[in-house]
């Protein structure tokens, strides 16, 4: 990851406005900055989240709090717990997570 037009910046994430996004089954809020060429976002997935979509962007994603199961296209499963991590490249393994009792993410992609 190339990280560019990115000045230092701070953030209070309790002050970043929430969005909501409907999964499959539950729901994920996500707080948003995006500046320069890239996304950071601290998102939530309530209990029974499921994603709606397969994920072809590159993230570095870590768990917070919680448990969240990532599923890759090939049908293979990665279970994560808070403290662990993933990354992978843009277009690199199609990916989509749930989660039976919900998580907290930090991800920059």
């Amino acid at each position: 990851m190339r990280i560019q037009g990115v000045p230092f910046g701070t953030a209070e994430w309790s002050r970043v406005p929430v969005t909501e996004h409907p999964g499959e089954t539950g729901k994920a809020v996500w707080r948003t900055i995006e500046v320069g060429n890239i996304r950071v976002r601290m998102v939530e997935y309530s209990p029974g989240y499921r994603a709606d979509h397969w994920c072809s962007r590159g993230h570095v994603l870590l768990v917070l709090a919680g448990e969240l199961t990532t599923e890759l296209a090939d049908g293979t499963t990665h279970t994560l717990r808070a403290g662990m991590s993933y990354h992978v490249a843009e277009d690199a393994a199609p990916h989509r997570s749930f989660t039976q009792a919900g998580a907290t993410l930090f991800i920059v992609d």
